[in-house]
């Protein structure tokens, strides 16, 4: 007892020194990873953007467009097509063509004013007075439509539809924003009640040295990343700025070390006040508590392997079991056949028809439409078998057991009402079915056989009218 008092009072107070310690190692490593998350989120969207401005020029060029009409059609079909934000071209006069209009661009883009473009641009621009804008331009050599030459295409992307990205659960304690290279607010964030919306470099002069400052300066302007700490009104606060690759933007990222510190001293207060309690009962009550002990770790690890192996083998899209799971039930039916401890077993496969072709004309939303509601199909009329989604369009039913009784019933009837689905343009699928064989090894077998009569339905429907646009290969 003597021990375990003098050894709770020498932790509490290297707990207490310890605290302080871990404040500032604590909000340093959750900035940097914050900020360096936030820049490489932009970053990505950057490089997607230039991805679809590419795609979008492709298209065009194959469309064999002959007048200013359908070129702007053509733009406002990509532009939705593609999600590109304000996606237009310019040609070799610095004409802009949008889906709605032209206009001499000269004025509002200054990439424009170079005769001929050989590489990517982008800038930020302001927009009807204090709107600031993201532009990615990229050239288009040798691109011509009707007779005139195009240098480039570009999109501009609004900093506020940035910030509705860059959006987390916060706790009141963190901030963030854009800045720009001499520390103007470009994201009109506040980052806490001290540097409001105003210059954040202009804000911090007042309360760090001028030595430091003038590094934070130099930082912004080379795009070098680093950290600020500071004390207003007996709170520390510190920031950590990252620069934002291929653009002239910062992103800045703040806590007050106030909600570390109160966060990690309730937890270490907690802490102590438990180990006080302790010290009256331990001698009396240490066998039953490591018994509690041990049986809670043993609840709670069980129940969180649980919830993690359901996270990790359910299909996020359909809710219905995903090829993860499949793979480890295959491995399990193996096991039991090579047992002979298994004595009826079914394997169903279902390819949804259509699905590529509705993903190219309706777009990828109307896509998983499709796929929940095959889904929705096959858990309807196999309410006993197990449902796995292993492929785009690819499902597979497991029987077992007394349900493979009535399989072929229930095939009669999900075929009927595919066949009926077909005449009403909803969803058809492709199914084959296989059972176990005395001669079967492995649950691969059986399914070969299923894949290979789901192939053999897939040409009939097609002679039926059905639209086979798979994603897998035939």
């Amino acid at each position: 007892m003597s021990v375990v008092f003098v050894n709770t009072l020498i932790s509490t107070r290297q707990t207490a020194s310890a605290t302080n310690e871990a404040v500032a190692e604590v909000s340093s490593f959750y900035l940097e990873a914050m900020a360096d998350r936030c820049a490489k989120t932009i970053m990505n969207l950057i490089n997607s953007n230039f991805e679809q401005m590419e795609k979008a020029v492709d298209l065009i060029i194959d469309e064999e467009i002959g007048s200013e009409e359908e070129l702007r059609e053509a733009i406002g079909s990509l532009t939705s097509l593609l999600s590109l934000d304000r996606f237009a071209l310019v040609d070799t006069d610095n004409i802009v063509y949008t889906q709605y209009t032209t206009y001499t661009g000269g004025s509002r883009h200054a990439f424009l004013s170079d005769d001929t473009m050989d590489k990517r641009y982008i800038s930020t621009v302001s927009i009807y007075g204090s709107s600031k804008q993201l532009c990615l331009a990229a050239p288009t050599p040798d691109f011509e439509i009707a007779g005139k030459h195009y240098k480039a295409s570009f999109v501009q992307i609004d900093v506020n539809e940035i910030l509705d990205l860059l959006a987390f659960e916060d706790a009141g304690g963190t901030y963030f924003g854009l800045y720009s290279k001499n520390g103007e607010n470009l994201s009109g964030t506040k980052l806490g009640s001290f540097i409001s919306q105003h210059n954040l470099l202009e804000t911090v002069k007042e309360v760090i040295p001028e030595e430091s400052w003038n590094e934070h300066c130099d930082n912004f302007s080379n795009a070098v990343e680093g950290s600020i700490t500071y004390t207003v009104n007996g709170t520390d606060e510190t920031l950590c700025y990252v620069p934002v690759e291929g653009t002239d933007w910062m992103m800045v990222v703040l806590i007050s070390d106030s909600v570390i510190q109160n966060r990690i001293r309730s937890i270490s207060g907690r802490s102590l006040s438990t180990s006080r309690r302790q010290i009256a009962f331990i001698l009396i009550f240490s066998f039953i508590l490591l018994l509690v002990l041990l049986l809670m770790m043993k609840i709670l690890s069980k129940k969180d392997l649980d919830t993690f192996r359901n996270m990790a083998n359910t299909d996020s899209m359909t809710g219905v079991r995903n090829k993860l799971a499949y793979s480890e039930m295959e491995t399990l039916l193996d096991q039991r056949i090579r047992e002979n401890a298994i004595e009826k077993l079914a394997v169903v496969v279902c390819d949804v028809n259509g699905l590529k072709q509705v993903n190219d004309t309706l777009g990828h939303t109307a896509g998983d439409e499709l796929i929940k509601e095959a889904s929705s199909l096959i858990c309807g009329h196999f309410t006993h078998g197990a449902v796995y989604r292993i492929g785009g369009d690819e499902f597979v039913v497991i029987l077992q057991d007394r349900v493979c009784d009535t399989l072929h019933e229930e095939i009669d009837k999900i075929n009927r009402e595919i066949e009926e689905n077909m005449e009403k343009n909803k969803v058809v699928i492709a199914i084959g079915y296989s059972e176990l064989t005395p001669e079967d090894r492995l649950v691969h077998e059986i399914f070969e056989r299923a894949d290979q009569m789901m192939y053999k339905r897939k040409a009939q429907l097609k002679q039926m009218g059905s639209p086979t646009g798979s994603d897998r290969a035939m």
